[in-house]
């Protein structure tokens, strides 16, 4: 074993390690406690970047450990798996910022960083998961520490939103687990593999194949928000915003949107789920929950309750990306995992800004808020518009890639659904955008708001920004080779069998 071979635990461990150690602290150590959850957010970028990097110029790393036999507890680095965990490491060093200063004053801080230390190492432990026993272990780890953060509050309403929320997920996990066993049976848990590893079972086993993938799908599905699983998402409204923004933008929904690409790709290969005729099912149940998404977007009055039918459509549009099986189609779905996050997560801190400092949750209250916090609205407008799709923000690269890619493969058909969902993204954005900037509140003659603090704190506007900048500037670098896109590229052409 060498040291190449021990990042991708290091990289876990740098967030593990820290929060277990905050688990123990007073609520009173607070300045030890942001001082071991920004050093852990800075050190897994480090060891990230340094992974870019390698992986970049051919290398490998890779650690095993034994687990049970035939399936070792394996994590491997690879271009798929950097896309993931790099997204989760910049977000988690801005949602660490952001959640010190949302929580300021609260009680029971050091439980809740706790759990949102052990939630980020879920998630690149699931990222960086070399087979499929070791992504069901951090992928029912990921439910563990989440749960404690959505009920955080403590309330009646987020206790039961919790037990929806497990619920839903503990129910996913049921269904993962008997698709893993299944695959386990007919063909062991080897490392995953560019264009699967079950081709040489199709002729024998090809019903239990596709029982197994439905069994993967349904369990995949709970999280990534598929209709009819996204019952979940709305009810975990109630966690606070730096939970929010991890649900959407980094954690649940990216690992299960996640685990698609990898069951899709390196598990049953586009080959033989082709000659087992599952993605077609798979294509229309993205583009269902599309649509049925931004239409329940449309309807929802509370913010917070608007971005999270918004998350289920546009996460969909991963999903969308992978069934289409072609080159283009992939490469759109791989970027919009990034893309989709830096947008979202940019929403989230915003309606997070606009409560904390204005008590504002619903949309007839944003009228003139952009008087008030025009960076924050800034942010929010450039979140807003590229989940529509104009340019040059990141959403336009996405759906960009996505419309071409269903040209290539003659799936004219899903235009369409693309048109359709920008035209609803545009209904029930842009109302928002008008509220904040042109429409006055009525107590604006008052004075009411000229007299409070302008802006908001510094801790929650520095990671409003900056993600807002980041989702400007991957859709204006897009064409260059160390953008998400470029990444995707070489996902695509070194790793997917298309």
């Amino acid at each position: 074993m060498n040291g190449g071979s021990l990042l991708p635990l290091a990289v876990v461990l740098s967030s593990l390690l820290p929060g277990l150690v905050i688990f123990a602290l007073r609520e009173e150590q607070h300045r030890l406690r942001i001082a071991l959850n920004l050093a852990g957010a800075v050190i897994k970028l480090l060891l990230v970047g340094a992974m870019l990097v390698g992986v970049a110029f051919g290398l490998e790393f890779r650690f095993s450990l034994p687990l049970l036999p035939g399936a070792p507890l394996l994590l491997h680095a690879d271009a798929l798996s950097l896309l993931f965990v790099a997204l989760s490491s910049v977000l988690w060093l801005a949602t660490t910022v952001y959640a010190i200063g949302y929580l300021e004053g609260s009680p029971l801080r050091s439980r809740f960083f706790g759990f949102f230390s052990l939630c980020v190492s879920a998630t690149v432990g699931l990222a960086l998961a070399g087979n499929l026993v070791s992504f069901l272990l951090f992928y029912e780890l990921l439910t563990l520490a989440t749960f404690p953060l959505v009920v955080h509050r403590g309330t009646s309403g987020s206790l039961r939103a919790g037990r929806v929320y497990l619920a839903y997920t503990l129910g996913g996990g049921v269904l993962l687990l008997a698709g893993v066993a299944l695959l386990h049976g007919l063909a062991g848990s080897p490392s995953f593999q560019a264009g699967g590893y079950l081709g040489g079972q199709l002729a024998q086993h090809g019903t239990l194949l596709r029982v197994a993938f439905v069994l993967l799908i349904g369990g995949l599905g709970v999280k990534a928000a598929l209709i009819p699983l996204h019952g979940w998402l709305p009810r975990a409204m109630v966690a606070p915003v730096p939970v929010s923004a991890l649900l959407h933008a980094v954690a649940v929904v990216k690992a299960g949107a996640f685990g698609i690409v990898r069951v899709v790709y390196d598990v049953f290969g586009a080959e033989t789920l082709i000659r087992l005729d599952l993605m077609q099912p798979l294509l229309w149940l993205a583009a269902a929950t599309i649509l049925y998404g931004s239409l329940r977007a449309l309807q929802q009055q509370e913010l917070k309750k608007r971005l999270a039918y918004s998350t289920i459509s546009q996460v969909s549009y991963i999903t969308l990306g992978v069934a289409l099986l072609g080159p283009l189609a992939a490469v759109g779905g791989l970027v919009h995992l990034v893309h989709q996050g830096l947008m979202k997560v940019t929403l989230f801190y915003c309606a997070g800004n606009f409560t904390e400092t204005l008590g504002v949750h619903r949309v007839q209250e944003m009228d003139g808020i952009g008087r008030r916090m025009p960076l924050t609205m800034t942010a929010f407008s450039i979140g807003a518009l590229g989940m529509i799709g104009v340019p040059p923000i990141a959403g336009f690269v996405s759906k960009w890639y996505l419309g071409l890619g269903a040209l290539e493969v003659g799936q004219d058909w899903v235009l369409l659904v693309l048109l359709g969902s920008a035209l609803l993204n545009a209904a029930y954005f842009l109302p928002l955008l008008w509220r904040g900037w042109f429409a006055a509140p009525a107590d604006w003659r008052h004075g009411r708001w000229a007299e409070e603090r302008f802006e908001t704190h510094w801790m929650l506007l520095l990671p409003t920004l900056f993600t807002a900048l980041l989702s400007l500037l991957v859709g204006l670098l897009a064409g260059t080779a160390i953008s998400p896109l470029g990444w995707s590229r070489l996902i695509v052409d070194r790793e997917f069998a298309l």
